[in-house]
């Protein structure tokens, strides 16, 4: 069944900024990427290092000090100890204890008393900071906040995350009434999964995951806790891997006693009435069908098909509405029987692991625990083990080359090897060695040498350490190569090449270096994220090794890292290989997703070549030592009065710059962010494409020689924004100016080789088509084309990309762009004001560029939509896509955006305060005005409000994007060669195709069908400024 996911948005057009009280229609639990729980494969690694004086980098490996979870903290009192044991990073000013209850079930505790500062607070009591929220009043907020600006950056890659500095930022107590710290939060692993599905009801764990959340024998209301956190300021999930589930939320720090206990009925005695049955059946299968179009997760199902039949690997862990409700009852299964059978098997005390994290003392959270906790049932069985179940891919149907037809237009070689489970190893971590090895991007590396061969564009190799990838069967290690026209058919001699020299001790010892200095100034992450992860590390390592195992690479040991290394023979991968030229001659069908693939054994001469010691490239070598690596961690003393949100310290002609030191966290690091405008960007469609591809070459130019500073943490990003070029950088502040240096370097010397302009002319093609072929993507272009006067749309794009484009004319934009700028931007962190202007400095007089002739507006004017219902639908663009998708937008004058929850890291102040600059709106204090403003409203008066933005009169637009399926009218699509009797999947994205409505609750709806026709007439809104 086709899943509808509608959204809502408002506008702006008043001086007040408000959004999001309009609420996502939409509710899901567990957005199943199952298998779940994505950690990473190794960045963030580090050495458990002991505490060195500021301006020292921390000891070498040997002299390993074990960090308590207690020490040093002057809020612990004698009876109010941490674990001494659990090792933690110096800069971590939490303190942890661990307890197990009778029952079994094991806990984490976690009291966080920090500030911003990373210190204790003042000592008030939480009754007493109740009793001042309380006399203060004020309505709660129960919505979501939403975001505050968007920069699109485009689909890279499938699934393209940019995680910020996650540091801890406190508001200021003097400026702020009301307290405003960080959620409390709880997370509870159950070491079970979806390897324990019967066979027969394929999907049983992730449903039940679903089922306990429908009320309880204690609180029966069935969306009582959902109700409950959103009152509250909180929110839930779940997901089930293939060995764990885990379960989270978090909450005001208030009430966190009580959703505990909320919380805690759902695992000692849910209801699980039967009548809930079906609609959560209906959820699970929503759940597969927004993850069918999923390259990635097709890729999976099919790798999962290969293994031995009857091992798990091979299950069907997502279920829909096929497994858990048609089926059974065609067999005359009580899956409703069944269900509860499984909870009482296996949601059992023993298998739990609990972590708990708020701002009261351990005392009080072990007091908590032991008395809600202690109920949870145990049945005395033993805890699910599949570990004799090795080798699931020792098979003939493996070390075979799969051809793939993927969703999405992209070619990629994904090489993948099976090898003995690795979990036992985590101190020694040889797979994420290799991996780095392997992924290396610099000279001598195997993407340097792919991409000097204009063959490949990405290279990501490791294991991704979900449960697919490790589990207690085998763990998997796979290489995923994007590659070009050119790479694609040269495929075999682009795997022959993904083999390198061995390993040295040097190279372990400079990660061990470089993730030791990340986890020394390690900085707090979201309370929800962070009990989310370590309850699952609770699962896997000792207890000393709870914070650690997942992160720190503890030893070096050879033996374990050759025995892994001699297992990734050439004559020992499977192949994977996904292109559009693969449609028409991929016969087969896989069962769940309906992926189109053929199979094939390696060519003879392959095999042969593979199989003996053939001759590695002489390009190919190890790094070099990395000069990026930080080694002055002294904490700068200001040279100018300190500001609690930034200043202008430098504003001429030719650009400005916005400057904050931080004196809050007290970490060596920065972040360094600049925006180089030009009027050159929004001329016409092909501009946009040359920008595009401007700026995607000079990341490619900087590929290489900034590879180092990625590996040293220090982390930059180029965004092709919609009125200038952005540049991003962050990480420790000692070489930072070093990166800096080297990107206006390339910046300013930028030139590219046809092979190269080619190679990122194609695969741009293909990114603009991966674009409108997602529904959501294709609906927001759609509303943004209708509301946004003077913008060019992704289908314009594809169009110009499509004519022809040639290396003069990308040479001749980039020219006339870096003629005339101007740049903004803004410092934050361990910089003085000094240092700081450098860094604009350096921009203009390296690019050497003149001032604009006239200020660049850096936002859309928005279009006023006549007081009435507007409807524009069109038919999706992805013929294999049934899923559809529909933005009902209000244009409204009034509404306000609020969180007022601590930051959780500092990269959150950071963004709100870029958002204000690369707006040009500079109110840095927006957020403390929202809150005051918001303190004057009635909860009567904001749904006054919202009624009267709903009624018929509104200007209101919806955005439908109508999926593909026999329900529709359209044919299904096939794996057939015959095409005469099927059409390709990949439909026309260059023209949209406008769908008629004959809904008799739409007939007073104005039908959009020609967007350019329908805007020309209309009023545009003034740029809104806020001035004061």
């Amino acid at each position: 069944m086709p899943i509808i996911t509608v959204s809502a948005d408002t506008f702006i057009s008043s001086e007040l900024v408000i959004d999001n009280l309009l609420m996502c229609v939409s509710h899901c639990r567990g957005l199943s990427k199952m298998p779940q729980t994505s950690k990473s494969s190794g960045a963030g690694a580090a050495s458990p290092a002991s505490a060195p004086d500021q301006g020292e980098p921390p000891p070498p490996e040997g002299a390993r000090a074990q960090v308590a979870a207690g020490d040093g903290e002057e809020r612990a009192t004698v009876d109010d100890q941490g674990d001494p044991e659990i090792v933690k990073s110096p800069s971590d000013p939490k303190r942890y204890r661990y307890i197990e209850l009778s029952n079994g079930l094991r806990a984490l505790l976690i009291s966080d008393f920090s500030g911003a500062d990373g210190e204790g607070g003042d000592g008030e009591s939480a009754e007493q900071e109740e009793e001042q929220e309380e006399e203060e009043g004020g309505e709660e907020d129960e919505g979501d906040s939403g975001e505050g600006s968007e920069e699109e950056e485009g689909d890279r890659a499938e699934e393209e995350q940019d995680s910020d500095f996650e540091e801890l930022e406190e508001e200021n107590p003097v400026k702020k009434k009301k307290s405003s710290e960080k959620q409390a939060a709880a997370a509870l692993c159950i070491g079970v999964g979806s390897f324990s599905d019967p066979d027969e009801l394929p999907g049983l764990a992730h449903f039940l995951e679903h089922m306990v959340f429908m009320g309880s024998e204690k609180y029966p209301a069935e969306n009582g806790f959902d109700a409950f956190l959103k009152k509250h300021g909180g929110s839930d999930n779940a997901s089930t891997d293939c060995e764990r589930t885990i379960f989270q939320f978090d909450v005001q720090r208030k009430h966190f006693r009580d959703a505990l206990d909320r919380w805690a009925q759902f695992f000692i005695c849910p209801l699980m009435i039967e009548d809930a049955v079906d609609r959560e059946v209906e959820a699970v299968d929503s759940e597969f069908q927004l993850a069918r179009p999923s390259d990635s997760h097709r890729k999976e199902m099919l790798f999962g098909s290969l293994a031995k039949p009857g091992h798990p690997m091979s299950k069907f862990c997502w279920g829909n509405a096929q497994t858990l409700k048609h089926e059974p009852r065609e067999k005359q299964i009580n899956s409703y029987e069944r269900l509860r059978d499984f909870w009482r098997r296996y949601y059992s005390a023993q298998y739990m692991t609990l972590t708990v994290q708020s701002k009261e003392t351990l005392d009080t959270l072990e007091e908590w625990v032991r008395e809600i906790f202690i109920r949870v049932p145990n049945n005395g069985e033993p805890r699910p083990d599949f570990s004799h179940l090795q080798q699931p891919f020792d098979t003939p149907a493996f070390n075979k080359l799969y051809r793939v037809v993927p969703v999405r237009k992209v070619h990629a070689l994904t090489i993948s090897w099976a090898v003995p489970p690795q979990g036992k190893h985590y101190r020694v971590k040889p797979l994420h060695y290799i991996s780095w090895l392997i992924g290396h991007e610099g000279t001598g590396s195997i993407l340097s040498l792919l991409r000097k061969k204009c063959w490949a564009l990405a290279l990501f190799g490791g294991n991704s350490e979900t449960g697919f990838d490790q589990n207690t069967t085998y763990s998997i290690f796979s290489i995923s190569i994007t590659l070009t026209d050119q790479g694609y058919q040269n495929f075999y001699q682009v795997h022959t090449h993904t083999y390198m020299l061995g390993f040295h001790i040097l190279i372990y010892e400079e990660i061990q270096k470089i993730e030791a200095n990340e986890f020394h100034y390690q900085e707090q992450t979201d309370p929800i994220e962070f009990v989310e992860n370590i309850c699952e590390n609770m699962q896997l390592f000792p207890k000393q090794d709870f914070l650690t195992g997942d992160q720190l690479m503890f030893e070096y040991d050879p033996q374990v890292i050759n025995a892994a290394l001699s297992l990734l023979k050439p004559d020992r991968a499977n192949l994977l290989l996904l292109s559009p030229e693969n449609e028409g001659c991929c016969l087969l069908k896989e069962k769940w997703f309906g992926t189109c693939y053929s199979v094939e054994d390696i060519p003879e001469e392959w095999a042969e070549r593979w199989a003996g010691d053939f001759e590695l490239n002489p390009e190919l070598h190890l790094p070099a030592e990395n000069k990026f690596i930080a080694t002055d961690f002294t904490l700068k003393t200001s040279d100018c009065p300190d500001t609690e949100y930034p200043v202008r310290i430098v504003n001429s002609e030719r650009g400005c710059l916005w400057y904050k030191k931080d004196n809050k966290f007290k970490i060596p690091k920065a972040y360094i962010r600049f925006h180089l405008i030009s009027p050159m960007i929004q001329k016409s469609p092909e501009n946009l494409v040359l920008f595009d591809l401007f700026v995607n070459i000079l990341a490619h130019n900087l590929a290489e020689p900034a590879y180092e500073a990625d590996v040293a943490q220090l982390e930059y990003k180029l965004v092709a924004g919609e009125h200038g070029l952005m540049i991003r950088l962050k990480g420790f502040n000692h070489k930072l100016p070093l990166l800096l240096h080297l990107i206006v370097d390339q910046l300013a010397d930028f030139s590219t080789e046809q092979s190269v302009f080619t190679m990122f002319s194609e695969q741009l093609k293909k990114t603009y088509f991966n674009i409108l072929i997602k529904p959501d993507r294709l609906g927001k272009d759609i509303r943004l084309l209708i509301l946004e006067h003077c913008r060019w749309s992704v289908i314009q794009k594809y169009r110009a990309v499509s004519k022809g484009l040639t290396v003069d004319d990308l040479m001749t934009f980039v020219r006339g762009l870096k003629a005339e700028l101007y740049a903004e931007g803004l410092v934050q962190g361990n910089f003085t004001s000094a240092e700081s202007k450098e860094f604009l400095r350096y921009f203009t007089e390296k690019l050497q560029f003149q001032p604009l002739p006239a200020d660049v507006p850096v936002l859309f004017r928005v279009v006023e939509l006549p007081l009435k219902h507007h409807l524009c639908k069109v038919k999706s663009l992805n013929k294999g896509d049934a899923n559809s998708e529909v933005t009902v937008y209000y244009q409204v004058t009034a509404l306000i955006k609020l969180k007022e929850c601590e930051d959780a890291h500092l990269g959150e102040e950071v963004d709100r305060n870029w958002f204000e600059v690369v707006t040009q709106q500079y109110v840095f204090d927006r957020l403390n005005k929202e809150i005051e403003v918001l303190k004057t409203f009635t909860q009567q008066e904001l749904v006054s409000w919202f009624l009267e933005h709903r009624n018929n009169s509104s200007r209101k637009l919806s955005v439908h994007v109508v999926g593909f399926g026999v329900e529709e009218g359209d044919q299904s699509t096939t794996c057939s060669p015959d095409s005469a009797t099927s059409s390709s999947a990949y439909g026309e994205v260059s023209e949209l195709t406008f769908v008629p409505t004959s809904s008799p609750s739409l007939q007073d709806t104005t039908l959009i069908t020609d967007i350019r026709a329908f805007t020309s007439s209309l009023p545009l809104n003034p740029y809104h400024k806020i001035i004061n």
